[in-house]
């Protein structure tokens, strides 16, 4: 259960925490919208990401969609996931020799999205793990 009560505004778990709010959960939904969609990387790539970060966050209702696929993915893929992975565990080892290596498989575009995509994530997650939210159980 999550520490305040939902809002009846929005449509998820999530949604509903910030629905006390309309307006941030507005933009916060715009900004979402806009870094989850297919871009410079693809939607696959970033939910990859996503569960990564999700592991090591501390939200259960981000950990509840699943661990990252640890086959059928890609070099890129698996560059982005080790990426957010060393973000996750010591922050202070990215640096220049961190994005050298991205550069090699990442465009700058690329490379500006997916630390955007990373970033705002966590603040998600963070929010969710703040919150209490937890895994909606199958008959909520």
């Amino acid at each position: 259960m999550a520490r305040i009560e939902k809002s009846p505004i929005g449509q998820t778990p999530f949604q509903q925490l910030l629905g006390h709010n309309p307006n941030i959960l507005e933009a916060w939904g715009n900004l979402a919208a806009q870094l989850e969609r297919e871009g410079s990387l693809s939607a696959e790539l970033k939910e990859q990401v996503r569960r990564t970060l999700a592991q090591g966050n501390g939200c259960a209702y981000c950990k509840a969609k699943g661990k990252p696929d640890q086959h059928h993915v890609d070099e890129k893929t698996v560059l982005a996931t080790g990426f957010a992975d060393v973000f996750l565990k010591n922050r202070d080892a990215i640096d220049e020799k961190l994005f050298q290596l991205l550069s090699e498989q990442f465009s700058t575009k690329e490379i500006s999205e997916l630390c955007a995509f990373i970033a705002f994530t966590t603040a998600q997650q963070y929010y969710g793990a703040m919150m209490g939210l937890e895994a909606e159980s199958p008959n909520s």
